[in-house]
């Protein structure tokens, strides 16, 4: 069951890539990170600046489109996990996830998915949730981390200097 383990202001931009410097390299090979928030609210500005944190792309389009983009180490340096961006936005129907491979990316990669409710059951367990809401002056981000007894050990530093 997820709790709500901190939330976090987000001032802007700056303050988003701040936070995927510290978050990115907690991440592990089969984490899903559902990013959950409304139509610009910054879903994919974060996990863009995740991507980045990792040095894995200097090109991090949005995957609304494509639904899926793959993000490699440059190196094979064993510790980088392999990247999944997916906005399943335009899923008409939960198993058409399992048409990208989906499955694939909950083993072998850190899957970090934006409008996750379009998977409905097939979520995994364990899953962290990075709830991103406009604040009120249109600029800021409120971010509410939601997760179970095992992310928030992980997650303990960023709790802790919340």
């Amino acid at each position: 069951m997820q709790t709500l383990l901190v939330e976090i202001i987000l001032d802007d931009l700056t303050a988003t890539k701040k936070f995927a410097t510290v978050f990115a390299p907690l991440l592990r090979k089969g984490d899903v990170v559902a990013l959950d928030g409304a139509l610009g609210a910054g879903k994919t500005e974060l996990c863009r600046s995740v991507i980045h944190a990792l040095d894995l792309s200097d090109d991090v389009p949005s995957p609304t489109f494509n639904l899926v983009q793959i993000y490699e180490p440059k190196a094979d340096d064993n510790i980088t996990p392999v990247i999944w961006h997916m906005d399943l936005y335009r899923l008409e129907s939960p198993e058409e996830a399992f048409e990208l491979g989906i499955e694939d990316a909950f083993d072998q990669a850190v899957s970090l998915i934006e409008w996750p409710s379009r998977l409905g059951p097939y979520l995994p367990q364990g899953f962290l949730t990075l709830r991103l809401e406009i604040g009120h002056n249109g600029e800021a981000r409120i971010l509410k981390i939601l997760g179970d007894d095992l992310w928030k050990n992980r997650l303990k530093k960023i709790v802790e200097d919340k």
